[in-house]
């Protein structure tokens, strides 16, 4: 998109041209023309591509996959295990490991074995949020090393971090270590 912008930006305002446009850019002049043409860049064909090595082992990976959807999440086959499977139950066939785990993957998410992850953006509003833990720490104190419990309060809007020493972690120094880092 952005491309397509600078191409039609640089055809109207700077050098006026198609192959002059295609030379300062660096793009193919067929490029410029269809950015001229439409704002908005063509979507790409998909090549849907041949599997002859894969083709005579897809009925069985298939049949390992249906018999997955019954079973419970723990007992499924990895692609590994489906790719060990088929090289005990049909030698002859000569596929690629690399290759089963793609077409695994792919069956899977059509069949709904497995989704795609999600990822959200976590944003945190300054002051709302905080993250509180204990840790232990050994300390020299006095010229005796001693364990020491260690409060740890981050802000998650800012990630600044306040933290305080205590001899045991108690629910008094956890409310006293609280004020503290209000305060």
């Amino acid at each position: 998109m952005e491309l397509f912008e600078a191409i039609r930006r640089e055809y109207e305002f700077g050098v006026g041209t198609i192959k002059g446009v295609a030379r300062k850019l660096g793009v193919h002049r067929r490029m410029v023309r269809e950015a001229l043409t439409d704002a908005v860049p063509k979507a790409r064909k998909s090549v849907g591509r041949a599997r002859p090595r894969l083709s005579p082992a897809i009925p069985f990976i298939d049949a390992i996959l249906e018999s997955d959807l019954r079973a419970p999440r723990k007992q499924r086959h990895t692609a590994r295990r489906i790719y060990n499977r088929l090289r005990a139950a049909n030698p002859e066939i000569k596929v690629a490991e690399g290759t089963v785990r793609a077409y695994v993957r792919e069956k899977k998410l059509k069949i709904g074995l497995i989704q795609r992850e999600t990822f959200v953006p976590q944003s945190y509003a300054w002051g709302h949020e905080a993250q509180v833990d204990w840790y232990e720490m050994y300390a020299d104190l006095g010229g005796e090393r001693q364990k020491t419990q260690i409060f740890c309060l981050r802000s998650m809007g800012s990630g600044g971090a306040f933290h305080r020493a205590y001899p045991h972690a108690s629910q008094q120094a956890f409310l006293e270590a609280h004020e503290l880092a209000f305060d």
